[in-house]
């Protein structure tokens, strides 16, 4: 089940917290719809993954993040290994999640 970030301490938690596991950040909005659509497939992935952290993080309830991440276009992923940003993709493309999961786990 993915965790959704509350604000900046929390997101640095969660990234002390995973130590070596790959984590999955997705940022979304509400009023998006294909972040709606993209939501249960992500979390199937959370369940299907426990070895990976996965994040929801609203751009509208947190800004600063977003602006950290330059993330422009929701859906966006974003795949974090050892603290550090490896590779990201915009979009609701569930074919690409798996695969990046895959890749970098």
């Amino acid at each position: 089940m993915s965790h959704h970030i509350k604000d900046v301490e929390d997101l640095k938690t969660k990234l002390e917290e995973a130590g070596e596991s790959l984590v999955v950040i997705d940022f979304h909005a509400t009023w998006c719809g294909p972040c709606k659509r993209i939501a249960p497939k992500y979390e199937e992935l959370a369940t299907s993954n426990p070895d990976v952290v996965f994040l929801k993080v609203d751009v509208d309830e947190c800004e600063a993040i977003a602006a950290q991440y330059e993330i422009s276009v929701m859906p966006t992923f974003v795949f974090i290994k050892n603290k550090v940003k490896v590779e990201s993709f915009s979009g609701g493309n569930e074919e690409k999640l798996k695969e990046f999961i895959q890749k970098h786990k």
